[in-house]
């Protein structure tokens, strides 16, 4: 169901280097604590590898994510909590000597899954009324007139797609209205459709996983936006695709954050690295050299709630990412901004405030159901394009997905 990722081949393997060495003797406790999951219990070493199992180990790399698999990944041995030894992948399996070279689609493909997409675009829809309903009611008119233009661009304006996104739709629907000659009022709102699809499509972006291992997401957003529950959802998915999965809880603030996504990790059986109040730079650090000792796929880093308006929060977020890259060099590979599609006009501050201070590269819209605001994306697109990866329309696992901008541009009018 769930085409959220497309997954590049990982590099070659690397050394028995890698293998983490036996612990000496217990120093004193280290500043950040991992607590894993229950693994799998491996399979006995002895045990001779039937024909094929290597490559069906290795399918749900070379499957688009949201594509069911046969085999499940060869489990890998978690440490007990507070163990100073990470756990030993596998490197003849975590790391193809000879890796698939064809580009993995996303688009998914089965019948299954596209009648699951259907449902997802159901739901989209009715998220998305409040904001379409009043735009709807413009093209229910007998005739194509200044007062027609007038009152869409009242609607636009009111469902926050912003002056200059206005300005823009308002020109191209009446260029595509004199090309085509459409007479009938109706009619327009499929131009007006097209003329929004073009505005959004350069949002719409894949997030590609394993291009890095591990793939670090920085995750920001301000308190509400729904970031954490994200990030959970995330987990999910990536979990229930097969790639393994580690956690930074490096929002060390805010009450109980820790402990919200502890339940995540509890629930998708992933690592987390966390420590009770400790600095969230310093976990984000612990956090990466764990990941990439262990064989991740994906460190996911949840920061504190910053307000973009106080310098010196902003700061901190600049301080994180800072020390995630001291961790890896290449660090973070993804960061990512939740803003909560109710605030309207208030979420595209949010973006240029975020975007100046970290250099976001992909964004995540939640809490979009029920919103009069849902134009939002459009001002977005308009004044600053930075790809939408996941929009949200409710707090269920299967209401989060990927951004597509004709289905947006539909439902939003429909």
């Amino acid at each position: 169901m769930f085409s959220f990722f497309k997954k590049k081949p990982p590099p070659p393997p690397v050394p028995d280097a890698l293998t983490a060495p036996t612990a000496t003797p217990a120093a004193p406790t280290p500043p950040a604590t991992t607590t894993a999951a229950a693994a799998p219990t491996p399979a006995p070493a002895s045990a001779a590898p039937a024909p094929g199992a290597v490559a069906g180990a290795l399918d749900w790399l070379r499957k688009p994510f949201g594509a069911k698999t046969a085999a499940a990944p060869v489990p890998v041995a978690a440490p007990s909590v507070g163990s100073a030894e990470p756990a030993t992948a596998v490197p003849a399996l975590a790391h193809p000597a000879t890796p698939p070279t064809t580009a993995l689609a996303t688009a998914p493909t089965a019948t299954a899954t596209a009648a699951e997409r259907k449902g997802w675009l159901d739901r989209l829809k009715a998220g998305l009324r409040k904001t379409g309903s009043s735009i709807a009611t413009v093209f229910t008119g007998t005739q194509i007139d200044d007062a027609l233009y007038e009152e869409l661009e009242e609607a636009l304006l009111m469902a926050d797609t912003g002056v200059k996104a206005t300005q823009w739709l308002l020109t191209d629907l009446k260029r595509r209205v004199k090309d085509t000659k459409t007479t009938d009022p109706a009619a327009v709102k499929g131009l007006l459709a097209d003329a929004l699809t073009d505005l959004l499509q350069p949002l719409e972006k894949s997030l590609v996983i394993g291009q890095h291992t591990p793939t670090v997401i920085m995750v920001a957003g301000v308190n509400g936006a729904g970031k954490t529950t994200s990030i959970g959802k995330l987990t999910k998915h990536l979990a229930h695709e097969g790639a393994s999965v580690l956690l930074a809880a490096a929002d060390t603030f805010r009450a109980a954050a820790r402990e919200q996504l502890g339940v995540w990790a509890d629930r998708n059986l992933v690592d987390i690295v966390s420590q009770e109040g400790g600095d969230p730079a310093a976990v984000s650090f612990d956090a990466v050299t764990a990941g990439r000792a262990r064989g991740k796929d994906v460190v996911l880093v949840d920061t504190a709630g910053r307000l973009p308006t106080q310098l010196h929060l902003m700061q901190e977020l600049q301080k994180i990412k800072r020390v995630v890259t001291k961790a890896d060099g290449t660090a973070p590979h993804e960061v990512l901004l939740v803003i909560d599609g109710n605030t309207g006009q208030n979420a595209l501050a949010q973006v240029r405030a975020f975007d100046d201070a970290l250099g976001l590269t992909g964004l995540v819209v939640t809490k979009l159901d029920g919103t009069a605001k849902g134009g939002v994306l459009a001002a977005i697109a308009q004044e600053r394009p930075i790809p939408v990866y996941f929009i949200g329309v409710g707090e269920k696992l299967e209401d989060l997905e990927t951004f597509n901008a004709r289905e947006f541009a539909q439902a939003l009018l429909a």
